[in-house]
């Protein structure tokens, strides 16, 4: 096997081991941890994984883009856009979330319009990109 095979082969197996576990933790993990979980023990619960969510998402989306870049530079370049969304979900979303949802916590209600927006956004940012990765992922395996 020669060497754009392999770079192929192995964008190909990131791309779906990470369709994999997007899909598994959007669709199975977080909402059983809310139905199974009190709030307050499902919240500390889901802050203390999302961030290993996104460190994963952008590991394996890292790994497609470099893998991708030689051989299937549009791939590689929607891929790196699935790795900029993690780091912006990860280092810029999440810690404002996290402060909105602590205020609204301590008793300010200002605080809900921008935790439910910071939210949604970055609840869209998470649907986009298993979207791209989806089929990115059909494309690889064609």
């Amino acid at each position: 096997m020669d060497i754009p095979n392999i770079l192929s082969v192995t964008g190909a197996i990131s791309v779906a081991t990470l369709f994999g576990s997007m899909a598994f933790f959007s669709c199975v993990i977080a909402p059983l941890v809310f139905i199974e979980l009190d709030a307050p023990t499902a919240g500390r619960f889901i802050r203390r994984i999302f961030p290993w969510y996104y460190v994963v998402v952008a590991v394996l989306s890292l790994i497609a883009t470099l893998s991708f870049a030689a051989t299937l530079p549009i791939d590689a370049a929607i891929m790196g856009f699935v790795l900029i969304g993690a780091y912006i979900s990860r280092e810029v979303l999440m810690p404002r979330i996290n402060r909105r949802r602590d205020a609204l916590v301590q008793g300010n209600a200002s605080a809900e319009v921008s935790f439910n927006w910071l939210h949604r956004f970055s609840v869209l940012i998470n649907a986009v990109q298993i979207i791209t990765v989806f089929c990115i992922l059909v494309r690889s395996l064609t």
